[in-house]
């Protein structure tokens, strides 16, 4: 019954002025111009508007301040209606045709629901928003990185030493006005320390340098040179090791390796050496020599944690006193 046509019922209280038609609440044609609409909306708003009504009745007409203030919505309505072009085409083509009832609903509704603000804008400056704070946040990690291992013996004991054999921190005393405070000298020894420690360490993985490059903003705008590159990549690929069957390089044993670990390019990047030398000396790109060798690990990973004291007290709680046991205890 839905589905069926529904009977023409013409003008509809839900939409535009209702049953009353918006020309005749303003007392203009459907030839009026918008100059000549916006005067007579003018004037019955003068006429009309609660601020104006003093308890009298609106226009010299019978009825109190509600019926002057439901006069005034109606003006509006009807205002609103033909001032712009769009909804007023909209509304002409319902005069005329009365019978495309779900058009009408359609159009009124899609145009008074339609967000005010362009959704491009909305999308643009939620897409900046994130990669400002994206960055930022990427700054912070790696300051934390540097910050950490500046105070690790290891690495500033190094950086002391690189800096002095630079005269970085071999300097004479300062006299006079120019003499500096111990804390102020410590402070500027410190920035030289972290300065040679970010110089000098590659710090890979999660706390790396961050690049602009690699916020969302510019993945975004440099999405379709990625994806070209990787078609042009792909089919290269299936060229040089599908069609012409050349052997593997060192990057390409690599990067199959790391698919079938399904590791991330950082993620991979933060492994030692020996770590990515051992996969090569054991041949784990080829796919049975990986498989053997991830069977190993969770062997390894099992007897480590049979032998943890964390996991053999978890144990003990879940066969003790863990889920599934039932008892009663006495208070």
């Amino acid at each position: 019954a839905a589905l069926l046509p529904r009977p023409a019922r013409g003008l509809t209280d839900r939409l535009y002025c209702g049953r009353r038609v918006c020309y005749e609440v303003l007392g203009v044609s459907r030839q009026a111009s918008k100059a000549e609409i916006a005067r007579a909306y003018r004037q019955l708003a003068r006429q009309y508007h609660p601020d104006r009504y003093r308890g009298e009745p609106a226009g010299g007409e019978g009825g109190g301040a509600q019926e002057a203030h439901e006069k005034f919505l109606l003006i509006a309505a009807a205002y609103e209606t033909l001032k712009d072009e769009e909804t007023r085409k909209d509304y002409d083509y319902m005069l005329d045709h009365p019978e495309e009832y779900y058009r009408h609903y359609y159009h009124y509704y899609s145009r008074r629901l339609a967000p005010k603000v362009d959704v491009t804008i909305v999308i643009l400056v939620t897409v900046c928003a994130i990669s400002v704070f994206q960055f930022f946040s990427w700054w912070s990690s790696y300051n934390e990185a540097i910050n950490y291992l500046a105070s690790v013996p290891k690495y500033r004991i190094q950086a002391t030493e690189i800096a002095r054999q630079q005269g970085l921190l071999n300097k004479t005393k300062e006299k006079g006005k120019n003499r500096r405070s111990k804390e102020e000298i410590r402070e500027e020894e410190e920035e030289i320390i972290k300065d040679i420690i970010k110089n000098k360490i590659d710090i890979k993985g999660g706390y790396q340098k961050p690049k602009i490059y690699d916020i969302l903003l510019f993945q975004i705008l440099l999405a379709p040179f990625y994806w070209c590159k990787y078609i042009v990549w792909y089919c290269w690929w299936i060229y040089c090791f599908t069609i012409k069957g050349q052997e593997y390089g060192v990057e390409e044993k690599l990067y199959i390796i790391r698919r079938y670990m399904k590791m991330s390019q950082s993620q991979f990047d933060s492994l030692e050496d020996h770590q990515k030398e051992t996969f090569l000396e054991r041949q784990l790109w080829i796919r049975e020599n990986y498989e053997v060798y991830k069977r190993e690990q969770e062997e390894e990973l099992k007897k480590k944690m049979a032998m943890d004291p964390r996991w053999k007290r978890y144990r003990r709680w879940m066969k003790n006193e863990g889920p599934g046991r039932l008892t009663f205890i006495d208070d």
